[in-house]
């Protein structure tokens, strides 16, 4: 009989999951996760606007050349989605190790290693990558641009990690204080804001990471014990968040886009504003409006198995997705430019985005196939010490941090930014987050 094809093992596979899949389990989570790793592709894909001037590649902006793309911002920036999903989780599942007396070192060692395991064969290609770009000719300006543009999405681990090791810290606060906790990290941050745009203090607004993202990290815990129930109450958070965002850009003068855009002084994420906190409250209560109707969608078969599968690969799909898009024009550039002779933004180049859009998605599908099984891979099962945790936090939060604002590419004859790329490995290392293959004689004692 001939063997199915990995493909169709694989939604095989989703469909037994699906079936497997107890009553309890609150399933909208994971859509909610699906949906945004879809818009978080689609947003990068579609604000990128490389073209061919005179012979030269050149790596432009959507966001700088039409202004009016800005308010789709509103839309398409759902990193406070994940942040409130992280939270719900984070709840979860810390809950759940508490009542089977698990530690904290073993909780955190096991969320971390799955978070950052994914991310050591990306910085290894990349670093690759870069070396041999240099070695065939490659202009340095393009390697630094290309790889930047790649592992920029590490900045959300890198901040993630820091909100997820005070998971405990922010769960006894909610337990204690309830929505007063969220309302104190909300307070934090307006203050926050008031010595970056009031005072023009530099420097301490870059607290804000923690403050706004552990805030919307709140909402989570919100969601979690029912805080959120009801279309009518839902709707009342969305409306606060929406009547705040529409003070402080039409009114406050913060800047309307919601990520950042080359050539603008202020962004609302580089640091965080309180723009985000906003956003973050409008898109919790709209999409929380709609669980109702979306758990019944979720009740069928398919429909949760096709989550299922956006699932296993979410992080594969998130790291991986600028790759794909900098090894197409990459490509293009080299077979003469093919595809990028139109300006940004004129009526042709909108009209070859879908195109351009589908073979992006192509090659992340051939990406997946190859590195998608490090999502998958067993990692070491044991307890971190509290120096390991801290340690390792600490160099992957400065090495990743480093390699999003920097790109991999660098000066010197290795071309590489090697000592950002040691820090953000020998992070992973520390916390052993370093994707293995289980041997025989380990399969044959489980």
């Amino acid at each position: 009989m001939a063997e199915p094809s990995p493909r169709r093992g694989a939604w095989n596979r989703a469909l037994e999951l699906a079936d497997a899949t107890p009553e309890s389990r609150n399933r909208y989570v994971d859509l909610l996760r699906a949906v945004s790793i879809g818009a978080v592709v689609c947003g990068h894909w579609m604000i990128a606007a490389p073209w061919m001037d005179d012979g030269r590649l050149r790596f432009d902006h959507v966001l700088a050349i039409q202004p009016w793309t800005q308010w789709l911002t509103w839309l398409f920036q759902v990193m406070p989605v994940f942040f409130m999903v992280g939270g719900y989780s984070n709840a979860v599942s810390w809950d759940s190790a508490q009542r089977a007396g698990r530690s904290y070192g073993a909780w955190i060692g096991a969320r971390m290693r799955r978070l950052f395991g994914p991310v050591v064969p990306l910085l290894v290609a990349w670093g690759l990558l870069g070396l041999a770009a240099r070695w065939v000719g490659v202009p340095p300006e393009a390697i630094r641009t290309g790889s930047q543009v790649s592992v920029v999405p590490l900045w959300f681990l890198a901040v993630y990690v820091l909100v997820a090791l005070f998971t405990p810290l922010s769960r006894a606060a909610w337990n204690r204080f309830g929505v007063g906790s969220f309302w104190c990290l909300a307070a934090a941050a307006v203050f926050v804001d008031y010595l970056r745009f009031g005072l023009e203090i530099q420097g301490l607004p870059w607290i804000n990471y923690l403050l706004v993202w552990s805030a919307v990290h709140q909402l989570g815990y919100l969601w979690r014990d029912g805080r959120f129930d009801g279309p009518s109450r839902s709707l009342t958070w969305a409306l606060g968040g929406a009547a705040l965002m529409a003070f402080l850009v039409l009114v406050a003068g913060y800047p309307r886009s919601m990520v950042g855009v080359p050539g603008e002084e202020v962004s609302n994420t580089l640091p965080p504003s309180i723009a985000m906190l906003g956003l973050g409250l409008t898109q919790a209560g709209l999409l929380l409006a709609l669980q109702g109707p979306a758990r019944r969608l979720l009740s069928g078969r398919r429909a949760w198995a096709a989550t299922i599968v956006v699932n296993a690969n979410i992080m594969s799909i998130y790291l991986w997705h600028s790759t794909a898009m900098v090894l197409w024009i990459g490509l293009s550039w080299l077979l003469g430019g093919v595809g990028l002779s139109w300006d940004p933004g004129s009526g042709a180049w909108w009209a070859a985005r879908p195109p351009w859009m589908l073979l992006y998605g192509l090659l992340l599908i051939a990406l997946l196939a190859i590195f998608g099984r490090f999502e998958r891979l067993p990692m070491p099962d044991r307890p971190l010490a509290m120096w390991r945790t801290v340690l390792g936090a600490v160099l992957l939060c400065v090495g990743l941090g480093r390699l999003a604002i920097t790109g991999i590419a660098g000066p010197g004859s290795f071309a590489v930014r090697s000592g950002a790329l040691f820090v953000a490995l020998a992070g992973a290392l520390v916390v052993g987050a370093v994707p293995f293959r289980r041997r025989s004689s380990d399969r044959e004692r489980t």
